[in-house]
């Protein structure tokens, strides 16, 4: 059973992406779909973005700066292409590590080794601790896991991470609706461990 405020949330940000007219929102996952997709791709949706996917699924991007990168910037979750969505599910940590090899690093990884392969498996370790991240559009993701919510949603690009919106619903909103130039600065929200410390 989902906690009603994740719900809330979650109906809250699919009302606001459907008012923005950024894609096509097509009939909502089904409880047995959510079941296949995390057992398939080794996810867990967290509460929020469940509710928001059980509203309805976005898909084909009416925005066309986004195809620059991504073919289909909404997982279509229902009937995109598995190696597609794997390779959207694996997007972080091998943006991340791929930045390690080039010489990222955290500090709270300790001392970097001299060996890059060694590098590579400690910050590849940290990762794996890390919260799951779940593709929601493009490079845009949100933390997983079943009973969370209310998380960050973080823009990954290797290591230049950066904080889209305090929750689901404010990103909608930062990233889907115009802003005036002297509005406030995006509130940061709670820092989603081990990935926050890019931000």
């Amino acid at each position: 059973m989902l906690h009603p405020a994740a719900v809330r949330l979650g109906r809250e940000a699919a009302r606001r992406l459907a008012l923005s007219g950024a894609c096509e929102i097509t009939p909502g996952l089904t409880d047995r779909e959510f079941t296949w997709i995390e057992a398939e791709y080794g996810i867990e949706f967290a509460d929020d973005h469940r509710a928001f996917l059980a509203a309805g699924l976005p898909i084909n991007s009416a925005r066309p700066e986004a195809g620059a990168t991504w073919e289909r910037p909404w997982p279509d979750w229902r009937d995109g292409e598995e190696e597609e969505l794997r390779h959207h599910v694996e997007w972080p940590v091998r943006q991340v590590l791929r930045d390690v090899e080039y010489g990222a690093w955290l500090s709270s990884w300790g001392a970097r080794p001299k060996d890059n392969a060694e590098a590579l498996r400690i910050a590849g370790d940290a990762l794996a601790r890390a919260p799951k991240l779940i593709p929601l559009y493009a490079h845009r993701f949100l933390p997983g896991g079943r009973g969370t919510s209310g998380s960050q949603v973080l823009s990954i690009w290797g290591t230049d991470i950066i904080n889209y919106g305090r929750d689901l619903a404010e990103y909608i909103t930062n990233d889907f609706h115009p802003r005036d130039d002297d509005a406030e600065p995006w509130e940061q929200g709670d820092a989603v461990p081990v990935w926050g410390e890019f931000l």
